[in-house]
């Protein structure tokens, strides 16, 4: 797997693109905004976008939807409780930062579900806390988590937003990131990567 890191929109967010070099295949995780050099870089390095997953709703994730959807045709991926964040402006925070952006067609996933897409294989951890529906994707075979807002490095996402919980968000880290692998690199939402060990070791916010 090669992963390729873009941040864009307003709040800095990191947009992964997750390469199969071997059958020119791509996932695109968390589409903040959908620039078109991003688009060209795709299309000029051979690649076929073959979904997009959602960590979570919020606005700065998921504000390049449409671009991609319209572009490639793909399907758009989320846990199940997370769908009516993404389908309610108020929820995903747009109408805030003075959008209304709302998107009604994303696939549900559970807890536990498995993907295999573009030759990878995820497996979906539903982390509440930030949201009430935010996961994580965790590729095995790779040593890769997608955290999205759950957890940065050295920090963790607010739960103080609509449908966040502390508590929840606490807890999701411990018992079901914190028990993979400590040498599985992290790939957050914001800032730069880090790995489970590092995290057990020196997170002050967990």
């Amino acid at each position: 797997m090669k992963i390729e890191r873009f941040v864009l929109g307003s709040l800095g967010t990191n947009c992964y693109l997750l390469e199969n070099e071997e059958t020119k295949e791509v996932v695109i995780v968390d589409p903040a905004t959908c620039p078109e050099y991003v688009i060209n870089h795709v299309k000029s390095s051979g690649y076929t976008p073959k979904a997009i997953l959602l960590t979570h709703a919020h606005y700065d994730h998921v504000m390049g939807i449409d671009g991609w959807v319209k572009e490639f045709g793909i399907p758009v991926y989320l846990h199940e409780e997370e769908r009516e964040v993404l389908a309610d402006p108020g929820l995903n925070l747009s109408t805030m930062f003075g959008y209304s952006y709302s998107f009604g067609q994303g696939k549900g996933l559970k807890d536990g579900e498995v993907l295999r897409i573009a030759g990878f294989t995820f497996e979906v951890i539903h982390t509440p806390g930030h949201t009430k529906g935010g996961c994580c994707y965790y590729e095995a075979s790779q040593k890769v988590l997608m955290s999205g807002d759950t957890l940065f490095r050295y920090s963790v996402g607010r739960s103080d937003f609509p449908t966040g919980n502390g508590k929840l968000l606490a807890e999701s880290i411990r018992g079901k990131l914190f028990c993979l692998p400590e040498d599985v690199k992290v790939y957050p939402g914001h800032e730069e990567e880090t790995c489970i060990g590092d995290e057990k070791k020196g997170n002050p916010c967990v």
